[in-house]
């Protein structure tokens, strides 16, 4: 073998290992809550709400987009959530780099959900863990517009949910709501890890309208970027069923209407951005996959390109 022909045979190994090490390192990040839409996915450039109010100032305040909108986790908690998670700081985990999600405002993106009513989660995630998800409501007599604390949730979670599978991108889990909410509230959930030693937490603000209960409980439409209601306006648009962006998409200032299924509980319009997110099933592994094909057409490529240079 001459020595140009060793240089590219190496180059040509080389690039598709480095092309899956970076795969695997992108693979590190891990998941939130998109529908229920949770704070840190709305805000995200791929969230869809980025250019609202609420989102504008959390950016600021946490000096980031939210890129990194899977990876708020905190570790070493191992159940002393209550402990370790000081009060006014549940949405950021007490990090810096989320501070902004602790904000105490009205006027969050939020989903319409029915009191009592059936609630389907999509939490998606770019790499699976085993571990324990618990699902917190906020109770009556919340204020969104003061810190989020402890003694505004309830002591034990309304639904829990160990292992599921990671399917589509995400995992997906349905609870039934607790009843008599009205309002704004918080649904708080905490993803506890066996697999590492991480915990995730997230806040995913939503609205329980007056007069609703029962049936399933999504819904609304989520104000986009360019087309945001002024936090001010008295009344949001009548809520219409849309296809949410995905984790892995860019934010876009339309949205086609399809029509609402029949678990769909559509309820009157309250102010300020509601959002709709379930998952389509891309997901947020797609890139995942998309590098690892890239790989196997570089291996490919040098492979053959090394056998033609040595019968030279």
């Amino acid at each position: 073998m001459t020595r140009t022909t060793a240089r590219v045979t190496g180059a040509a190994v080389a690039a598709p290992l480095l092309l899956l090490s970076c795969a695997a390192g992108s693979a590190q990040a891990h998941g939130a809550p998109t529908d229920p839409v949770s704070r840190v996915y709305a805000c995200s450039p791929g969230g869809g709400s980025a250019a609202t109010a609420a989102c504008r100032a959390a950016i600021a305040a946490s000096g980031q987009d939210f890129t990194a909108w899977d990876n708020l986790r905190v570790a070493g908690v191992a159940g002393r959530d209550r402990q370790v998670i000081p009060d006014g700081r549940l949405c950021s985990g007490n990090l810096p780099a989320y501070r902004g999600l602790d904000l105490a405002r009205a006027d969050w993106p939020a989903t319409r959900l029915a009191p009592g009513a059936r609630m389907t989660m999509t939490y998606a995630s770019t790499i699976a863990h085993a571990g324990t998800f618990k699902l917190y409501l906020t109770e009556q007599g919340y204020d969104p517009a003061k810190p989020l604390t402890w003694s505004e949730l309830p002591d034990r979670p309304f639904a829990e949910f160990k292992d599921p599978p990671l399917t589509n991108g995400g995992y997906h889990f349905t609870a039934t709501l607790p009843t008599g909410r009205t309002g704004r509230q918080m649904l708080y959930t905490i993803w506890q890890n066996s697999s590492t030693a991480d915990t995730y937490y997230s806040c995913s603000d939503v609205v329980f309208p007056a007069g609703t209960s029962g049936g399933a409980a999504t819904g609304g439409t989520r104000a986009r970027s360019g087309a945001t209601p002024a936090p001010s306006a008295s009344k949001s648009p009548a809520p219409t069923a849309s296809r949410p962006t995905t984790p892995s998409a860019r934010p876009t200032t339309t949205a086609a209407a399809v029509a609402p299924s029949p678990e769909t509980t559509t309820a009157a319009a309250d102010s300020a951005p509601v959002a709709s997110d379930t998952n389509t099933g891309s997901g947020p592994s797609a890139p995942l996959l998309a590098g690892g094909a890239a790989a196997v057409l570089v291996l490919t490529a040098g492979a053959a390109l090394a056998l033609r240079l040595r019968r030279r």
